[in-house]
């Protein structure tokens, strides 16, 4: 969420950075303005007839003492309809608040000047690359070598729930976990500390990060308990901190949590939802940070850099890219996806999302810290995928594969699996 002072001193940045993100509808920042000045105006008209009406109380025992009763009983009479005034005031301005609240909630967060003007894939630009792409025709897709070897299970997987919601069999069973464990490790070694955290939030959680009211429709609901499955640990983690108000030498606070997310959306039909392409439950290793504000790019980039070097110590070709204005989500201010090369399929495929999202989390969570002069700031919040799990192992199946059928182990999974070959 914007702050509302913000966004009366750059009403013309805001209603562009709308634009720039694909809002068609922009009018509502000027209703937000028209509501925060009819609550302002409100605010001011209770405080004047409150102060007015406390300074005429004060007059009460002194004409008491001076035994004017009935100028006494008249101003008893005038301050008491004043109370009914001020409690039909006092009802006026927090209607008109939460008014102005849910406004501003459906208000994006603008984009960082240096993210690139665009609302397309094409409008995207390459910021890193890192390998050579395999392109041997004989390499077969992740899905024909799980086939054939019986290693993930999608029917089962659709008669005991449905479809995105795959069994993991034997050797990729092992390679998830070796690669849960490699990513946490490394995160650990990183500064991070890990969190194991609930798969299910609340409703304050939701809102708290952004889902609510942008993405409610991707969400699994448990409508008897009221929560919701979380689409990523970023939920849970980044409100650990939620109401609270942390101090400078705390700063900056760093989490790694692996979870599995569950996301009702799984695109269309095709090549692009095949095998582990798409899928509604997943597993993930999420890293969040906390940070002050004049620290948070540069801890993106560091975000960002520690993505990429686990793809390096997996040998996996990669590209960066810095997302461009329409191609970014609702709540972030500059947003880095690392693709990964899938030499079975001929195409790049995401695994990661590093995002700075300046202080428009860490405002609807009211998540703070004191300052040097004592003073409580909003925190900027950031996350990114250390990594998304099922197109990595993709990738993996397709890179590592050799041309008698088998599969190699990465070196750095091999502690973890105990031998060369799935």
């Amino acid at each position: 969420m914007l702050d509302i002072n913000f966004i009366r001193a750059n009403k013309e940045r805001v209603e562009q950075g709308m634009l720039n993100k694909g809002e068609k509808d922009i009018s509502i920042v000027s209703t937000v303005l028209q509501k925060d000045e009819e609550w302002r105006a409100l605010v001011h008209k209770t405080d004047t007839l409150r102060s007015e009406s406390n300074a005429k109380a004060k007059e009460i025992g002194k004409l008491m003492g001076q035994g004017k009763k009935d100028e006494a009983q008249a101003i008893i009479a005038e301050t008491s309809k004043a109370k009914e005034e001020i409690k039909e005031l006092e009802d006026a301005v927090k209607k008109v608040q939460d008014e102005k609240e849910s406004l501003l909630l459906r208000i994006t967060n603008v984009p960082h000047p240096s993210v690139p003007v665009g609302f397309t894939e094409n409008d995207n630009e390459v910021f890193a690359t890192w390998g050579d792409p395999n392109n041997e025709e004989w390499r077969k897709p992740h899905w024909e070598i799980t086939e054939r070897y019986g290693w993930v299970d999608f029917e089962r997987g659709v008669k005991v729930t449905g479809a995105g919601f795959p069994f993991y069999v034997g050797p990729v069973a092992q390679l998830q976990r070796a690669l849960i464990n490699f990513f946490i490790n490394e995160a650990g070694a990183a500064g991070y500390t890990e969190l194991q955290a609930p798969f299910f939030v609340n409703e304050d959680s939701a809102r708290g990060t952004g889902q609510i009211p942008d993405k409610e429709d991707m969400m699994y609901v448990i409508p008897r308990d009221e929560f919701f499955a979380i689409p990523t640990a970023e939920v849970p983690v980044t409100n650990f901190h939620r109401d609270e108000i942390l101090s400078a030498d705390q700063l900056p606070v760093k989490y790694a949590c692996h979870t599995p997310c569950w996301r009702r959306e799984a695109g269309s039909y095709g090549k692009d939802v095949r095998g582990l392409n798409r899928l509604h439950q997943f597993d993930k290793v999420e890293l969040v940070k906390i940070v002050k504000p004049e620290t948070s790019y540069d801890e993106l980039e560091s975000l960002r850099a520690h993505s990429e070097m686990l793809l390096q110590k997996l040998e996996l070709p990669y590209r960066t890219l810095l997302m461009c204005t329409g191609d970014m989500g609702f709540t972030q201010s500059k947003k880095y996806d690392l693709e990964v090369w899938s030499p079975g399929q001929q195409r790049w495929l995401e695994v990661s999302s590093c995002s700075n999202f300046e202080g428009f989390q860490a405002r609807r969570m009211q998540l703070r810290y004191r300052n040097e002069e004592n003073k409580t700031e909003i925190l900027h919040t950031l996350n990114g995928s250390a990594l998304a799990l099922p197109r990595v192992v993709a990738a993996l199946l397709e890179a590592y594969q050799e041309e008698n059928g088998k599969v190699r182990v990465p070196e750095v999974l091999k502690p973890f699996i105990g031998r060369d070959y799935l």
